[in-house]
């Protein structure tokens, strides 16, 4: 059976991302490609059987083939291209845009993200050690994750407030001497499961009294075996686990921490995650990108599938299929392209410049994962919604990118009124038009008069 080769991911770059991609990246892409559909994809069934089936048993795994894929990574050079080049000599010399472009092919795999060390929440954590940490925090935490020696979590979320607004972050942070004393608990500690997790990037709230509320949190690295830190449980996502990661609640005891842990300084909380979360959302959105293209490929293997004929017909032959399709890649490419707007913008500026395009993107490609998914699903029935495809655990991933990294609301919220703001300049530029629009009719001899009114035969 003869065919036409796909693209590789060099050339389906999209034309307006290209002169920002280098020749360098260019080669990568299609190095990571190669690395993932050869390498990767086809391990993700070793990973789900290394990890064993008790939940005793999933959460101390750390499955084999993650170290051999890791190894092959190294030999490959592809590890670390996340760190930006414009900011941390500690990467591999990469934009924004150009790794984004390579997180797209990393998250059509269950294991390419860690096997190449740009797996969240890792990533964002190193760089809060590259952009803010001391020498010291460097050497003690950033060397090893950036070897992949270890894993982190990021403690930010909390149970019994709306964590969706920072500023009720109440874990309590209270100096005494020379060390801070953590009281509190967080959940939804992505990382904090696996049992090389060593250090926890954590959020709160150490000047309660300040006027200004978005100088009352501060955040401290706490390693994850100091006296007082109890893992309680690992939440499941629509059922699912995440292991050997997972997403832990945890509870702080009078837990002591010295002060040269805390990063940046106290009160620098948010300027801290904002820093840190910016990219990340860059990250998830183009993972999700990659989600989505796999998905699309599933879809299309499904419609061409012979053994596959409702009522006389293979799939492909019926309209609805074909349409269903044709939306799914309108809504990718689409998603795509704002990806790398924003991706761009933060490279030019950073990620605050980047505001409005990272919203759009954290809004838009989620949507556009979930409604392929959703589609692809249908194509394939009952078996969609089985373990026997990965779409249901694709499509309950896909839904938490609506709330992690800031639910769709806060972004909606704060895109609603960045444009409301506009209002005056924009009422004023209209008002200027129909100023012009007058002075032009009185010029011309004409009256001003309804355009839809018709004149009598």
């Amino acid at each position: 059976m003869s065919f036409k080769p796909l693209p590789t991911a060099s050339q389906r770059v999209p034309a307006i991302a290209r002169p920002h991609v280098s020749e360098r990246a260019m080669k990568t892409l299609d190095i990571v490609e190669k690395f993932v559909d050869e390498e990767c994809i086809p391990a993700d069934a070793v990973f789900a059987q290394q990890l064993g089936t008790t939940i005793s048993e999933r959460f101390s795994a750390h499955p084999a083939i993650i170290e051999d894929l890791k190894a092959k990574a190294k030999k490959l050079g592809l590890f670390n291209m996340f760190l930006p080049r414009n900011h941390f000599k500690e990467g591999a010399g990469f934009s924004n845009l150009e790794y984004g472009l390579m997180a797209e092919l990393l998250g059509k795999s269950a294991t390419a993200s860690e096997a190449t060390n740009c797996a969240a929440p890792d990533t964002g954590n190193m760089e809060v050690f590259a952009k803010y940490g001391t020498e010291a925090q460097k050497r003690k935490w950033l060397d090893p994750l950036l070897n992949g020696d270890i894993r982190s979590a990021f403690l930010m979320t909390e149970p019994d407030i709306a964590s969706s607004d920072a500023t009720n972050i109440q874990l309590r942070m209270k100096k005494e001497g020379n060390d801070w004393i953590l009281n509190g608990s967080k959940w939804w500690s992505s990382g904090a499961g696996d049992p090389r997790c060593s250090v926890y990037i954590t959020m709160g709230k150490s000047d309660p009294t300040n006027p200004d509320p978005y100088k009352q949190q501060s955040v401290i690295i706490v390693p994850a075996d100091t006296p007082g830190v109890t893992v309680h449980r690992m939440l499941s996502v629509f059922g699912f686990d995440d292991a050997p990661h997972g997403h832990a609640q945890i509870s702080f005891n009078n837990v002591r921490v010295p002060d040269s842990n805390m990063v940046l300084g106290p009160g620098r909380g948010f300027e801290i995650i904002q820093g840190r979360l910016g990219p990340g959302r860059i990250h998830h959105a183009m993972r999700s990108v990659g989600g989505a293209e796999k998905a699309l490929e599933l879809f299309v293997a499904r419609v061409n599938d012979n053994n596959k004929k409702p009522f006389g017909k293979m799939l492909k032959e019926h309209g609805t299929m074909v349409e269903r399709i044709a939306k799914s890649r309108i809504e990718i490419d689409a998603a795509r392209l704002i990806v790398c707007d924003a991706a761009i913008k933060i490279d030019e500026s950073d990620a605050k410049g980047a505001k409005k395009e990272i919203a759009i993107a954290k809004i838009m490609v989620p949507e556009a994962l979930l409604n392929v998914l959703d589609r692809t699903i249908q194509a394939y029935g009952a078996a969609g919604v089985s373990q026997d495809t990965p779409l249901a655990k694709m499509y309950a991933n896909g839904r938490t990118m609506r709330i992690v990294d800031g639910p769709d609301e806060v972004h909606m919220m704060q895109l609603g009124k960045s444009e409301i703001r506009k209002g005056p300049a924009v009422m004023a530029k209209l008002a200027k038009a129909k100023a012009k629009s007058a002075e032009l009719l009185k010029a011309h001899g004409l009256a001003k008069r309804d355009p839809l009114a018709m004149s009598k035969l």
